[in-house]
């Protein structure tokens, strides 16, 4: 069966209004398309988006060597682009801070991998940090405090910092709503509960008041809440992780102004203060948490189901402080403002999926952001719309498609290159009710997100 025709008339449903939603419909907008509607339970920003934060670290990696495999070549090529969608695209260029990345490690077997797989000091602008007095001298006096005990780092100030992913996913819908794309979101009618199909094809979305909306593309790209609305034969694994932010006074946050971000591969990472709110974001890292259930649709098996939480399991919260005491030790006991559960969703190989849907011809996929999208946004509906149009090129078709056979056996609790924690994937169903931060609701109640 042939995908159905396509004009600049055809009436186009896109279901998810996170960072690869918004991202689609400014691309749609942008080619001419003028039917395009937007669905999401959610207003924009999406409180369980991804992309729905204060700053996301965006960084492109050069080729390490003359034979890079199709997938490197492939993340290359879209990070490049929304490298240069950061730098040069009216509509996301103020949301881009380009304060350099350092990525560090803190185990001889750790610094080996980044040295490996992470970095490539023959190219680029590293600077190679390897005493404490190395790390501190890469931000102003009085920030990084701690001993950084056996950390080892590498500073690259050019093509990477941080993005406001928020603020950046704002200003995409609010340009696709000028160019005319109409979301439905925040409400009843834009929470898709199911997909319509008629004689084999996928032609529309139903939402839970009963609405039908039918379309003559559907382009599916709701992030981790995707895997409830089709069966992906194991290619999506809903994975979440965890962030904190901390209060600092208007001086704090003017001293921490424009600093790298910090970046350990498995103790965690901060960026600089949003400028709204005066809070500094800390991450710590982890190979991701589940939310195992049993799966009701293949009886003995089990799926991922995200949840939306703002808190996070104390655990999580140890492991943050704990990377402050080697880095901020006077900021690790201080309070946290605000904290949240951020899912995404995993891939096999961790590469895109972008592909037509073998068996409904109408039905475009655009997932699997792998804990690599966000930073895609100026110009991964560029290649959204390319896959609808039928002209992706070639080398990225090939990495991003539909491809059942890298989950046949899919072990679940795979890390996936992933490190810190207990360097395993935990499971939600684990964490007590008990075993949650509670975090002052009145202090969480000032957060938009």
């Amino acid at each position: 069966m042939l995908p159905p025709p396509l004009n600049h008339t055809s009436s186009i449903l896109v279901i998810g209004a996170g960072t690869w939603g918004c991202s689609t419909a400014l691309h749609l907008a942008r080619r001419g398309y003028k039917n395009v509607t937007v669905l999401d339970p959610y207003g924009v920003p999406s409180p369980i988006a991804a992309g729905n934060d204060v700053n996301k670290i965006m960084e492109h990696k050069e080729l390490r060597d003359s034979n890079p495999d199709a997938r490197s070549i492939a993340f290359a090529t879209c990070t490049r682009a929304a490298l240069n969608g950061w730098k040069n695209d009216p509509v996301f260029m103020p949301f881009f801070h380009e304060t350099g990345v350092i990525v560090s490690g803190s185990t001889p077997d750790l610094i080996r991998h980044i040295e490996k797989d992470e970095i490539d000091s023959s190219k680029g602008d590293f600077i190679t940090l390897k005493t404490a007095q190395d790390f501190r001298n890469t931000m102003p006096p009085g920030v990084l405090t701690g001993d950084f005990p056996g950390w080892k780092g590498w500073f690259s100030k050019e093509g990477a910092g941080w993005i406001h992913a928020q603020k950046a996913m704002l200003s995409a819908h609010r340009e696709a709503k000028r160019l005319g794309v109409k979301f439905v979101v925040d409400d009843p009618t834009g929470n898709v509960v199911g997909l319509i199909y008629q004689n084999g094809d996928v032609t529309g979305a139903k939402t839970a008041d009963g609405t039908v909306h039918r379309a003559d593309q559907v382009i599916l790209a709701a992030g981790a809440g995707s895997d409830r609305l089709l069966d992906f034969k194991k290619q999506l694994r809903p994975t979440a992780w965890t962030l904190s932010h901390i209060r600092m006074t208007p001086e704090e946050a003017k001293r921490y102004r424009d600093l790298p971000v910090l970046f350990n591969i498995a103790k965690g990472f901060f960026m600089e203060p949003d400028e709204d709110n005066h809070e500094l974001k800390i991450c710590d890292e982890h190979p991701g948490y589940c939310n195992f259930i049993p799966d009701p649709n293949h009886p003995g098996e089990k799926r991922s189901l995200p949840f939306a939480k703002h808190q996070i399991p104390l655990e999580a919260e140890a492991r943050a402080r704990d990377f402050l005491r080697d880095t901020m030790p006077h900021l690790a006991d201080r309070p946290f403002s605000f904290a949240r559960i951020c899912w995404d969703a995993d891939t096999p190989d961790r590469a895109f999926l972008i592909d037509r849907h073998p068996e409904h011809p109408s039905l475009l996929i655009a997932v699997g952001g792998s804990g690599n999208g966000a930073m895609q946004m100026p110009t991964i509906g560029g290649f959204i719309s390319d896959a609808l149009e039928g002209k992706l090129q070639k080398e990225l078709k090939y990495v991003v498609r539909w491809r059942p056979e890298t989950a046949v056996d899919r072990d679940w609790h795979s890390t996936q290159n992933r490190f810190g924690g207990p360097d395993k994937v935990m499971d939600f169903q684990d964490v007590k009710e008990n075993e949650w931060t509670r975090i002052n609701e009145t202090e969480k109640s000032k957060k938009s997100i």
